[in-house]
């Protein structure tokens, strides 16, 4: 069957793409039962296990996992001596942030100036969208030419590392001869992708107590030693003077090899305030791909409207640790939590806890499998030839992949390019995208049987 009937399968396919996209997206999937019920990714999973029947799937399960949220899997048999291939994504979503500041409900999928807006639609339920588009274009023109087993995770988001200590417990279940992680983006728009490096990432809580109980601050205030004005000494201990991370003992100066990211770019890309500096030294890529990146996720304390005229007896904060690869992230997170311990002034009691961890990852770019995808890509993307980025996300699951499977190939493409905006207010995927990684995906199948 020539190829540009692949292309005509997938291109019709896309409406029913977009019906099954805007029912995932209505399940308000957020793997914390303190912000959204659990039912909630109870019911996306099963949308999953529902799908994946309908494609002939077998031994379809929702497994529930150590942290206490479930992954879906299923099996579709191959021709007898295929490959197998494992495809990848998650279920889950970061909570929306500030509905107010989405231009449409986040988690209603709406068109807008040709993009699809809701929470999820590009990390990563557009993800098993483009999973199931591929398989099913190949079905319509001779078949899967191998075998698929297809792992949907309910706790990326969270970090809390349940589908990794499954997979740990039952190594034999997701082994396969490649795998296509479908959570990854495009450099930009148009210019296909394959991310080969994944930074680590640490997740901990940190807790600063001075005092029994809070104090007016009139009474008190210029003696009694402030919570909140500790932890922010604590916290700004983390940068340099530039913005660069520094947490004693961690290493910041490796150098990224590969793809340039202009700083123009990342400045739209990341929509920076005009008169903003960036952050940091070296190129962009360096920063965000080679080297670690502390944020601060979230500080506890008063909100300014409603606050007392108080010295603060307890503050906490949220403290995110990008992590490179090179660096274990274990290590990593004890470098971090000495220097939040030792940067507390004025003798403020401190506890650190962790909360999430995964290490960082590298792929082998020149294996067979890549080979494959970068005609699968030219293919899809008439002519263009497939580039090979950095991302300074985490996805813990691919380093326990290449550690239980050492001689699997693993991939990763997706539909996170920039303008996707995932994470913030207004996540959005392109629907050309969507159909051209639903084609390059089939592609790919079809070339790596062949190889």
């Amino acid at each position: 069957m020539p190829d540009s009937q692949l292309a005509r399968s997938v291109a019709a396919l896309q409406p029913r793409a977009r019906e099954e996209l805007a029912e995932l997206v209505a399940f308000r999937s957020v793997a914390d039962p303190e912000q959204y019920p659990p039912q909630e990714c109870r019911a996306a999973a099963e949308w999953v296990a529902d799908a994946l029947r309908g494609e002939g799937f077998e031994d379809v399960a929702l497994l529930d996992t150590p942290d206490g949220t479930q992954s879906v899997y299923g099996y579709l048999p191959g021709p007898a001596g295929a490959r197998t291939v494992l495809l990848y994504a998650h279920y889950d979503v970061q909570p929306p942030l500030d509905e107010a500041a989405w231009l449409s409900p986040p988690f209603e999928l709406t068109e807008r100036d040709g993009r699809w807006y809701g929470r999820g639609a590009a990390d990563c339920k557009g993800g098993v969208i483009m999973h199931l588009t591929a398989l099913r274009a190949l079905r319509e023109n001779g078949g899967v030419p191998v075998g698929v087993k297809v792992i949907v995770e309910g706790s990326e988001e969270q970090g809390t590392g349940g589908l990794e200590r499954y997979a740990e417990a039952h190594p034999e279940l997701l082994r396969a001869d490649a795998v296509v992680v479908g959570d990854a983006g495009n450099f930009r728009v148009g210019l296909p992708t394959v991310t080969a490096t994944l930074r680590g990432m640490t997740l901990v809580r940190v807790k600063v107590d001075t005092l029994a109980g809070n104090l007016h601050s009139g009474q008190f205030g210029g003696a009694a030693p402030d919570a909140l004005a500790a932890l922010i000494r604590i916290l700004d201990s983390l940068r340099e003077e530039d913005g660069s991370t520094r947490v004693t003992g961690l290493t910041s100066d490796a150098s990224w090899e590969g793809l340039t990211y202009p700083e123009e770019d990342f400045r739209s890309d990341a929509r920076v305030l005009d008169g903003v500096e960036l952050i940091g030294s070296g190129s962009v890529a360096d920063r965000i791909w080679a080297r670690p990146a502390v944020t601060v996720l979230g500080i506890d304390c008063p909100p300014v409207v409603g606050a007392t005229p108080s010295v603060q007896a307890s503050a906490g904060a949220l403290v995110s640790l990008r992590v490179p690869p090179g660096t274990d992230a274990a290590e990593a997170t004890r470098l971090l939590t000495a220097h939040l311990e030792q940067a507390a002034p004025w003798g403020a009691k401190v506890a650190v806890e962790q909360v999430g961890q995964g290490q960082p990852f590298r792929a082998d770019s020149d294996s067979p499998a890549y080979a494959a995808m970068a005609g699968a890509m030219a293919e899809a993307y008439e002519g263009r030839q497939m580039a090979i980025a950095g991302q300074g996300g985490s996805i813990p699951l691919c380093n326990t992949l290449a550690s239980l499977y050492p001689e699997a190939e693993i991939l990763l493409i997706g539909l996170s390019e920039p303008e996707a905006q995932i994470h913030a207010v207004n996540e959005s995927v392109s629907p050309q995208e969507l159909e051209r990684l639903s084609l390059t995906e089939a592609l790919f199948l079809r070339a790596y049987a062949a190889g």
